[in-house]
């Protein structure tokens, strides 16, 4: 059966799965969302036997109903292969009574190479279905890792462009060399005065520019996107809470059909998202913990049912997770609306307008599965220095916020459920943090000497990503106004 997206904000005519990849957004500057979710085709036991190639198959088929099963098979061959450091993709690590899910073993050492290594199969599959003949421009905000995985994944992809904007002055040194760096004649990078939430807002007002996509296409240009509010980010995204729940049965640590706790570090909401639609689909997942930094935005959303962002911007040392306007959780407050479009772009719209809104009391009954908290800077640093004390285990600071999140989840509920928690980078991405939590005798060392003193104290390789930047020249250097943002884009495309 062919499964449809429609936009959150309008009753618009539903599009194939190929075409909502492709737009990225809906016209009406909603979200696509599937008309309903699909259920988990096979059993657990048969989910344990497989790898996480054929989990993926199986979960993305269901969602993806207009790809061929060549087409599909393929997309993920060309994506979970050699780029990753490791054969299970995303391997399970207990430590200190919970799993952590390794989401890092990409290109590029972060969580979003799961989803933007098969986006830009997914994408130019999609375009040669739809007979597209434009050039596709993938215009990208990052808070750090989304903008590098993007690169990576569509550096010299035929039929495509990309442009990644970040905030000049709100990603770790690391983040920052490894985007600065990219090679690839079809890829430009450009750092913003201004955060990640300007960012983002520059490029969806880009993206809603009809006098531009006009002009862009006598150029033969048409946009599309690589974050998370392409639905082809977040189908990738809801496999690995299927093969993490299997590889636990494999190793006989929970039952089948026995329930687990999921710990998400979350900035803009996709990853738990991802995780939410996973349970939807029949994953006995129990809680959904939604953890936060100090930008505790979605914190005070899930206590409240008031979701504002007049406040303070701060930067921290998880600054995926510097993030006030979370994209995603749009696609949560339309569902818990009972699918109401108008209702959703009542509330978007007063977000825009009055930078917050609120959800009825009915609707908060809906966020039951949820569970928010968060971190701050101390407890992060502690969080990190403690599980390595006791392990030997090293986390980065996302994973930490998370992790911290967790005991303070288990310490007010007693709940004692089998728990994963995503690790979401790893902490080779950002060795100053970690290394200053494990001990301030390495604050005078420079990025790299960090590097090698982190493999020695983690008993662990330096990841490729971090010894191809070491010596790699800059060669995007593009610094602009968050008012200039068009202009740049405009420039990139001699236009």
């Amino acid at each position: 059966m062919e499964l449809l997206y429609k936009s959150t904000r309008s009753d618009s005519e539903p599009v194939t799965a190929s075409k909502a990849i492709l737009k990225g957004l809906a016209d009406d500057g909603g979200l696509f969302v599937p008309e309903q979710l699909p259920k988990l085709p096979c059993s657990v036991e048969e989910l344990a036997k497989m790898t996480y190639q054929e989990v993926a198959y199986e979960v993305m088929k269901e969602f993806l109903t207009d790809f061929t099963e060549e087409e599909l098979k393929n997309c993920i061959a060309r994506a979970y292969d050699q780029k990753f450091d490791t054969e299970k993709i995303a391997p399970l690590k207990e430590a200190d009574g919970a799993f952590y899910l390794e989401l890092f073993h990409g290109a590029t050492i972060a969580f979003k190479d799961m989803a933007l290594s098969i986006l830009p199969h997914l994408l130019t599959t999609a375009a040669k279905k739809n007979d597209v003949k434009n050039e596709i421009v993938i215009l990208t905000a990052t808070s750090g890792d989304t903008g590098k995985a993007a690169l990576a994944g569509f550096a010299d992809v035929p039929g495509t462009r990309i442009i990644v904007f970040y905030p000049k002055n709100g990603v770790s040194p690391i983040q920052e060399k490894q985007m600065v760096t990219q090679k690839g004649a079809n890829t430009h990078v450009v750092g913003i005065r201004g955060n990640f939430d300007d960012a983002q807002t520059g490029v969806k007002n880009i993206f809603g520019d009809k006098e531009l996509a006009k002009k862009m296409d006598e150029a033969g240009f048409q946009f599309s996107s690589a974050n998370s509010i392409n639905i082809g980010r977040l189908v990738p995204q809801v496999v690995y809470y299927v093969y993490a729940y299997a590889q636990l049965f494999a190793q006989n640590k929970i039952k089948a059909g026995e329930q687990i706790n999921v710990v998400v570090p979350t900035g803009n909401f996709g990853n738990i998202l991802a995780a939410y639609y996973a349970k939807n689909m029949g994953l006995p997942i129990h809680k959904l913990i939604c953890a936060s930094n100090e930008n505790k935005v979605l914190y005070d959303f899930f206590e409240t049912g008031i979701y504002d962002r007049n406040r303070d911007f701060i930067l921290t040392s998880s600054p995926s997770m510097d993030i006030l306007i979370s994209s995603n959780l749009e696609r949560l407050v339309y569902k818990i609306a009972g699918a109401d479009a108008k209702m959703d772009a009542d509330f978007m719209a007063s977000l825009s307008r009055d930078g917050k809104y609120q959800i009825t009391d009915a609707m908060k009954a809906e966020l039951s599965d949820f569970y928010g908290n968060y971190a701050d800077e101390k407890e992060t640093a502690e969080e990190i220095s403690d599980l390595y004390q006791k392990t030997g285990y090293v986390i980065d600071t996302h994973t930490a916020v998370a992790s911290k999140v967790y005991r303070k989840y288990k310490n007010e509920a007693k709940d004692e459920t089998c728990t994963v928690i995503a690790s979401t980078a790893s902490p080779y991405k950002f060795t100053r943090s970690v290394m200053n939590a494990i001990d301030h005798k390495y604050d005078d060392m420079s990025d790299f000497e960090l590097v090698d003193e982190l493999s020695k104290i983690s008993k662990t390789v330096v990841p490729n990503a971090i010894e191809e930047i070491r010596t790699a020249p800059v060669l995007h250097n593009t610094v602009v106004e968050k008012n200039e943002m068009k202009a740049a884009v405009l420039r990139f495309l001699n236009i």
